[in-house]
């Protein structure tokens, strides 16, 4: 698959990443911060951009042999501190009931106090940094999962990638971690990468490690495409900063999202892995010329620009991934009922609700003068009622035309209940057939209310 997409696309290369673009534009002090974790961390927070909060850090042997353990919390992620690729970080979720010393792994295995105290000793060897040099073992606070991201992710926490050139965003992607990635948000790894149109921040297609498209998350029915990403313009604003203060004129910027404290930087990255051109289906490199040389003159302004350039087609991308069609929060829905009568109305679309209602007006032009009629009339007699079995109120609606079930509705003053009927909803050129309630709604602002059974076919864009 990838070698097919790099002829039909303005692919960037490695050697081309490399020579073009790090080269010219990555200054020495810029790769020595984005290499250095803990610098970096450093100086993102000293110009007030949010970084997950540095806990402890062990330097020689003699500092593991004193470590206090004690301090650390019940929960952190342990990095090497030139590490890349994700490659030498433990992330533990939890102390071990009953076990002294020792704490839980994302996938539940047990992690050791001589497990971590080896895995230090592993990182001051150097057997994870860039060049096998000796190196510094830290350990940072573990973020806590954004309930938007819980369906989607398996344990750990996801993260934003974006590429920044010329103070300009021109890529991102969302990575989820996986069981396969041990819930680690690494796509060399197994995580799923997303990528994101930066017009809206809202994602678009899904691949799986080192190129497989997928739709949905593993051992799920949850579409990947369509996920909004909070904070979506703080975060572009951020990226845009950190190229600024790091003194890196190309670069990727990991941001999470944390439960309480919102977008918080990861690190920054001197050399950015390519697999984003994947998940976006588009080289970096059209897009890499495309700004080259181009003059912004603020970082809000480079932040539009990239929304501007690199954005704006996510709906006919979304349609053409995921095969449905992209509505708004509210739709002009045509009804068709008994006979083909049918009537167009605007429509509130709502996923909180489970099934469709239309007002008892609308009914009536519909073709069901006759069922609102006898409902109007019995309605009396069935009020404050107390809850009767399916069998037992179907007797009391049998008669009644057209109707085909019911569903009662408590209340303080007993049980009601609402009549159903079958009709058919055109939404966007897409005719579905539909069971609905029928209830008086001439008193709120929209006749009819769309309920996800009948969505099944559509992605909702809440700013539409």
């Amino acid at each position: 698959m990838f070698e097919a997409f790099k002829k039909s696309r303005g692919i960037l290369g490695m050697n081309a990443r490399n020579l073009d673009y790090i080269r010219p534009y990555n200054r020495k002090k810029g790769k020595r911060i984005s290499d250095d974790k803990i610098l970096c961390k450093r100086v993102l927070k000293k110009n007030g951009l949010p970084t997950s909060r540095l806990i402890a850090k062990i330097s020689t042997i003699e500092q593991l042999e004193h470590f206090d353990w004690s301090t650390l919390p019940s929960s952190f992620a342990l990095k090497p501190n030139r590490g890349f690729g994700g490659e030498g970080i433990v992330v533990v979720y939890g102390k071990k009931k009953n076990r002294e010393n020792t704490w839980v792994k994302a996938n539940g295995s047990p992690v050791t106090l001589s497990d971590i105290q080896a895995h230090i000793r592993n990182i001051l060897d150097g057997s994870f940094s860039l060049s096998n040099t000796p190196d510094i073992a830290f350990f940072e606070e573990r973020l806590t999962l954004l309930k938007l991201f819980k369906p989607y992710a398996y344990k750990g926490i996801p993260d934003i990638r974006v590429i920044v050139f010329n103070s300009i965003p021109v890529m991102a992607m969302l990575r989820l971690p996986t069981k396969e990635s041990g819930g680690k948000a690494n796509l060399q790894q197994g995580a799923i990468g997303l990528g994101i149109d930066l017009a809206s921040g809202t994602t678009t297609t899904a691949v799986l490690g080192k190129g497989k498209i997928v739709e949905y998350a593993p051992g799920t029915r949850l579409a990947l495409s369509g996920i909004k990403i909070p904070y979506w313009k703080d975060i572009l604003t951020m990226a845009v900063k950190a190229q600024q203060v790091s003194g890196l004129g190309f670069l990727g910027a990991d941001i999470a999202i944390d439960r309480e404290l919102g977008p918080a930087f990861l690190e920054l990255n001197a050399r950015p892995g390519l697999s984003i051109q994947l998940a976006n289906l588009d080289g970096l490199k059209n897009r890499l010329e495309r700004v080259k040389g181009l003059r912004v003159k603020s970082v809000l302004r480079g932040v539009r620009m990239g929304m501007d350039l690199f954005g704006g087609e996510i709906q006919e991308e979304l349609e053409e991934i995921s095969g449905k069609k992209v509505i708004g929060t509210v739709a002009k829905a045509r009804l068709i009922g008994i006979d083909g009568k049918s009537i167009e109305v605007n429509a509130k679309i709502d996923t909180g609700a489970d099934s469709t209602a239309i007002d008892l007006g609308i009914a009536r032009e519909l073709g069901f003068d006759k069922t609102v009629d006898e409902y109007l009339r019995a309605s009396k007699e069935w009020s404050e009622l107390s809850e009767l079995s399916k069998k037992d109120r179907w007797k009391m609606f049998e008669h009644i035309p057209h109707v085909i079930s019911t569903v009662p509705v408590k209340s303080s003053h007993g049980v009601t209940y609402r009549i159903i009927v079958r009709i058919q909803i055109e939404l966007d050129g897409i005719t579905i057939p539909a069971k609905v309630t029928l209830i008086n709604r001439s008193h709120l602002e929209y006749p009819v209310i769309v309920g996800k059974r009948n969505l099944r076919k559509f992605l909702i864009d809440v700013n539409k």
